[in-house]
């Protein structure tokens, strides 16, 4: 906090972060958002968040904030205000809907106190965007949202119970967040014609990438194995992170009925993982394991053989997998079941660090398992483009940096805090 007085441009700057996900949430977006919000207020601003209780990846209330209404931490110098909402235990649209209008209706009833400069908000969550929306408005300061997900699109081609009746509802949503923001922000090129489909000028979208938010392994990785279980000469594939729909992770058990040579595991938790479980049984080559804490996570990553990200067919132009940075950062290579004209495709395809399979197709994805298992010394050559493609694309300090500028255009007198 040494530039917090005259010295940072953004010194006594009043910053409101909304964020449905936030730490302790160590997956998906809540990394993200805490690393935002504490990187602006070790820059001298007053950072608020607005956030929901810990439940990502599992969708179940962390066990310290049951019970909890309203609460509000200090975090790395960012006062987090959390308000409590439903948790789905099963994902359908009805459910899902039923989660978003909780979210929102806490924030709305009980924002934070006080009257920000700008507001920033992460928008898988469709309640995330029309509060920062609302927010801003109400103050009639500039409201930035941040696409990390199309949660119309995915409403769409998830797969998930009811999802064609629920497209138009969050379409709807996302526009209304969408359409007054002085800039959008999107995670990958690919949402561009999205977000211009919702009505957003595409002079005010600015591609904003996520971040690598993990340190590289540091273990020895046999010893690693051992630890877990892992034989040396038995191929792993692993999956890290939500066990949701959209990721139909069916094709990975699937894989492992296939390929008895090959050992599957799914890390991380999610509404599908029981229904994964069921589909598994009898499997001896299947491990469940819970998530990895930070101190370990890209240690079990670099201890695999290859790692998984699978999507439905259907998912085209909705989501860019955040596990894809933390991945690329343990230097083994990548195998994406996904449609290839995808976002999630174009990233891999643009690392170089991984191989496309055609998705929900294990016969493929066992193949081209099997293809890396029989040449270590490629595999290896291929895993290590990703630390690489992470230096020159995904630093910590390039994405804060890109998110610093969008501060500079909508708040001209912060110009030069993106410099720093």
């Amino acid at each position: 906090m040494s530039e917090a007085s005259g010295t940072s441009p953004l010194g006594g700057r009043r910053l409101l972060v909304v964020s449905t996900n936030y730490a302790p949430e160590l997956t998906g977006i809540g990394p993200y958002a805490t690393q935002l919000a504490e990187h602006w207020a070790a820059s001298g601003a007053r950072v608020r968040a607005l956030t929901g209780l810990p439940h990502y990846p599992s969708w179940q209330v962390e066990e310290g904030y049951r019970g909890v209404w309203r609460t509000v931490e200090i975090r790395g110098g960012v006062g987090v205000h959390r308000r409590r909402h439903y948790v789905p235990p099963r994902q359908t649209a009805l459910t899902r809907a039923a989660f978003e209008a909780s979210v929102l209706a806490t924030g709305l009833l009980a924002p934070p106190p006080g009257r920000p400069d700008a507001v920033v908000s992460q928008m898988p969550s469709l309640a995330g965007g029309v509060l920062g929306a609302r927010i801003a408005r109400r103050h009639r300061v500039p409201h930035i949202p941040v696409v990390q997900d199309l949660m119309g699109a995915a409403a769409a081609q998830s797969g998930i119970r009811g999802g064609g009746r629920a497209a138009a509802v969050a379409a709807a949503a996302e526009r209304y967040a969408l359409r007054g923001a002085a800039l959008v922000g999107v995670i990958h090129e690919s949402f561009v014609p999205g977000v211009q489909a919702l009505g957003v000028d595409p002079g005010r979208i600015r591609i904003v990438p996520n971040w690598t938010h993990v340190q590289g392994p540091t273990a020895d990785r046999a010893a690693t194995r051992a630890r877990l279980g892992w034989p040396a000469d038995t191929t792993v594939i692993l999956h890290s992170g939500n066990m949701g729909l959209k990721q139909g992770l069916e094709v990975l058990v699937d894989t492992a009925r296939l390929g008895p040579d090959v050992r599957v595991v799914l890390m991380g938790g999610g509404n599908q993982r029981d229904a994964l479980r069921a589909r598994a049984e009898g499997l001896p080559n299947v491990d469940f394991l819970e998530p990895a804490g930070a101190e370990e996570f890209t240690d079990v990553l670099a201890a695999a053989d290859v790692l998984a990200v699978t999507q439905r067919a259907s998912v085209l132009d909705m989501s860019v997998p955040s596990k894809l940075t933390s991945y690329f950062t343990s230097a083994r290579p990548v195998i994406a079941s996904v449609a290839d004209e995808g976002g999630t495709a174009d990233e891999v395809r643009r690392s170089g660090a991984g191989v496309l399979v055609a998705p929900e197709d294990p016969a493929a994805l066992l193949e081209a398992v099997r293809k890396l298992a029989a040449d270590p010394a490629a595999a290896d050559a291929l895993g290590a483009e990703g630390p690489h493609y992470v230096a020159r694309h995904l630093s910590r300090e390039a994405g804060l940096a890109r998110f610093d500028a969008l501060l500079a255009e909508v708040l001209p007198d912060t110009r030069g805090s993106h410099r720093r």
